[in-house]
């Protein structure tokens, strides 16, 4: 009993080692076929796996094979080139590879001595990230899952850090007077549930209106601001955009940063989408303003084309982070081993357990070099301007909105011309269009409007893919017609 193990011998476990690389290898075989959905019903997916718990193990050999068939094969086509729902990235190789080696080794990352050369990696991948926003060098940052929780970290931060005075960590929120976050009708969903959380409230999240280009109304927003303070209420926050996941519009960064400034206001960014483009030299002066954040959120999974997760939060200093997550705790207390030097994760952030995040991005710049990223995401904007002139040019498109980044909005119009008729023939357009399963795409609206939107986040995409998206859904609405009009003799 003493020498049991859950390890194979090395012989074996090559084996099988060998066979799931054949496996991530087919993946790769005829990509640019594959598919963006399979139509599969939930009821019959779930039947894959309707079984009671296993007491004795199967054939590790067989159970690739049924991954193989039930997982892989079945896969929402996120690699592959005809994904251009929400903001998916298709991944990258190296971060494969990468993501192997950091399960083999197993490092928590929280604990300095858990994992030295993984915390000095993530402080590095701090710095270079600083480094392509054109942020303080001094930044303290956290690797967290994504978007969503970079975002939440970065108003935690704020919160404790503005309310620091009030000793907000020990007396929670009991007799503040209501604090105020303000950030554009087009700002992301997750910063609803983030204000929640924190226990501001959503009654709290002003949604200020935005402009044609769907940035914030700054005028507006002043407004707000004044008539809050007006009313007895305390203005906290303001977020700005750089880059909308419905549009890609990057708000006016500076007159948000001189608002924040004028009013005494802490501010963040949220730049989850799309401010790794600010790696653009043509494009940085959109960007221009997001130095002065005081916090900024950024998504590796999206335009750095790494897998699943990778979010992170940039603050202006670690000392911030400290502030507000440090806790004492004696059986993680290393002052008699620490040199002052070694930064404590735990101590700088909510979780005591978690992965590398940072690992596959360190491989992945060092593999790639940042020319090869900036290449790729100057692809995806290209791409994206070449299917915006597509649309324009056609008889059965046309485009709703576009922007400065890799999203594009557009709508089927056939030989229709009654608006109502063209928005719910869309609406009735999307399902088909994923149960035809070639590419994946979802809708959205702007302004109350229904479009398509196409985001071109993916450095496998090409002029023939995006030809063949506009194909692809001219054939599925013609049969969607077809049917609508015998269903109507």
């Amino acid at each position: 009993m003493t020498d049991a193990t859950l390890d194979f011998s090395n012989n074996d476990y090559k084996k099988l080692l060998d066979k799931s690389t054949d496996l991530v290898l087919r993946q790769f075989e005829n990509i640019d076929l594959q598919k963006g959905y399979h139509d599969h019903p939930q009821s019959e997916v779930e039947e894959w796996f309707d079984e009671v718990l296993p007491e004795n193990g199967m054939d590790p050999s067989q159970l690739l094979d049924e991954v193989e068939e039930k997982v892989l094969n079945t896969a929402t086509g996120n690699l592959g080139p005809h994904m251009y729902a929400y903001v998916m990235s298709g991944g990258n190789q190296i971060s494969i590879i990468a993501e192997k080696l950091a399960t083999t080794i197993n490092q928590n990352q929280t604990k300095w001595h858990l994992a030295p050369a993984m915390n000095e990696i993530e402080k590095r991948v701090v710095r270079w990230t600083a480094d392509m926003l054109g942020f303080t060098p001094d930044a303290g940052g956290v690797l967290v899952s994504g978007g969503s929780a970079a975002n939440l970290t970065g108003l935690t931060v704020g919160r404790n850090i503005f309310f620091e005075k009030e000793g907000i960590r020990k007396k929670g929120l009991f007799g503040q007077k209501p604090f105020v976050v303000y950030a554009s009708e087009e700002v992301h969903s997750c910063m609803d549930k983030s204000v929640e959380l924190l226990g501001i409230g959503s009654d709290y999240l002003r949604k200020i209106r935005t402009n044609d280009t769907f940035q914030i109304d700054v005028g507006a927003l002043e407004g707000q601001i004044e008539q809050d303070i007006a009313n007895g209420l305390r203005p906290f926050c303001i977020v700005g955009n750089a880059g909308t996941v419905n549009t890609g519009a990057i708000d006016d960064l500076e007159a948000l940063a001189d608002l924040a400034k004028k009013y005494g206001l802490w501010y963040h960014v949220d730049g989850a989408y799309g401010a790794l483009a600010a790696v653009l030299d043509q494009l940085k002066p959109e960007y221009k303003g997001m130095e002065r954040a005081d916090s900024i959120a950024i998504d590796f999974h999206k335009w750095l084309y790494q897998p699943f997760e990778g979010g992170c939060t940039l603050v202006r200093s670690w000392d911030n982070l400290k502030r507000t997550y440090f806790k004492k705790a004696a059986y993680l207390d290393t002052e008699l081993a620490n040199d002052e030097f070694r930064l404590e994760y735990n101590e700088h952030y909510f979780q005591l357990s978690r992965n590398a995040k940072a690992f596959k991005v360190w491989m992945s710049i060092k593999a790639y070099g940042m020319k090869q990223f900036r290449d790729m995401i100057q692809k995806d904007i290209d791409l994206t301007e070449y299917l915006n002139e597509r649309v324009r040019q056609s008889q059965d498109f046309e485009l709703v909105a576009d922007s400065k980044l890799a999203v594009s909005c557009f709508r089927y119009i056939g030989d229709m011309t009654e608006k109502q008729e063209i928005v719910d023939f869309n609406h009735r357009l999307m399902p088909e269009l994923e149960k035809d399963g070639r590419v994946f795409i979802m809708g959205t609206k702007l302004k109350g409007d229904y479009a398509i939107r196409a985001c071109l986040i993916n450095h496998r995409k090409s002029e023939n893919t995006i030809d063949y998206l506009l194909d692809v859904i001219r054939d599925v609405a013609e049969k969607v017609r077809k049917e609508q009009n015998l269903s109507m003799v």
